[in-house]
């Protein structure tokens, strides 16, 4: 599998150098991808996707960027993103390559501080996406970021109302589940605990996103960044792998989390359920009916 048409040309005019190699890698559940060499000696990370809308690469290449200009985890470096009309390239990314390894100790306990420290740096308003304006985008999934002056009216207006709806018709939650969620929208200033400043999030923070590099230490990759309420990143790292005490622990040493966090864990674990319900059925929407009973 070689780079889509135009991606080399537009890289080489971005970066002034050639394209020497490109080699396919894993790509995630969405994107194709590959490990790409350069003229100069440096290597590439380039990802890409048939069908991607012009501005997808465009919002994640800020939300690094937003992410990164924290000073709290480390995010790749931005080195191109496309369409690029004049090589003839669709939509892609190019980022710096950061070499892969796994998380130790000291890693997990420094993605605990800096998600903390990240929080912290926070956001314009609940909604506030890294650009001036625009909405979140999840692959194909489009959410809106409408900003809203709290959190649970945010959170049910531009979060779990659209994807309910665009789930229903699709026919990956029942009926049943589409009333259950819609009950838990209406108790949400009740459900969400203690008011908080937006947070800065990641936005799409499930254990594939935080990239290990070699000394063991965390990168953060594929946000879906906008100011939100921190739980949720920290629920959903939590929904598709066990990151481990040292991380909440070390999260908790510089930002407290409010009393109850625990009993909000399915509240906010229902935005990425309801995500994967409507990009791959299956099984989500069941459990977004189980999560959305939890509450009832």
């Amino acid at each position: 599998m070689t780079l889509p048409p135009g991606v080399a040309d537009a890289l080489a005019a971005a970066l002034g150098v050639a394209v020497s190699s490109a080699e396919p890698i894993a790509g995630g559940d969405l994107n194709e991808a590959w490990r790409v060499g350069l003229g100069d000696g440096r290597l590439a990370f380039v990802k890409s996707r048939a069908g991607a809308a012009g501005e997808e690469f465009h919002d994640e290449a800020a939300g690094l960027r937003w992410l990164a200009d924290a000073g709290a985890l480390r995010a790749p470096a931005v080195l191109a993103v496309g369409p690029d009309a004049a090589a003839g390239a669709g939509p892609y990314l190019a980022l710096e390559w950061v070499a892969p390894g796994r998380l130790d100790d000291s890693g997990r306990e420094a993605l605990g501080r800096g998600l903390a420290a990240l929080h912290l740096a926070g956001a314009e308003s609940f909604g506030a996406p890294p650009g001036a304006s625009g909405p979140t985008r999840l692959g194909p999934v489009v959410l809106p970021n409408d900003p809203a002056d709290d959190w649970p009216s945010f959170y049910a207006a531009s979060r779990l109302e659209p994807l309910v709806r665009r789930a229903a018709d699709q026919g990956a939650l029942s009926a049943a589940g589409a009333r259950a969620v819609q009950d838990v929208c209406e108790r949400l200033p009740e459900l969400a605990g203690p008011a908080e400043l937006p947070a800065r999030l990641h936005g799409d923070l499930w254990s594939g996103n935080v990239h290990a590099s070699a000394d063991g230490q965390p990168w953060l990759i594929d946000p879906a960044a906008y100011g939100g309420h921190r739980e949720v990143d920290l629920a959903m790292l939590r929904l598709f792998g066990d990151p481990g005490p040292r991380v909440l622990g070390a999260y908790q040493e510089l930002a407290p989390l409010a009393p109850g966090h625990e009993e909000r864990v399915a509240l906010w674990q229902m935005l990425p359920l309801l995500v994967h319900a409507v990009l791959f059925g299956g099984g989500y929407g069941a459990a977004v009916e189980r999560a959305a009973n939890t509450l009832r």
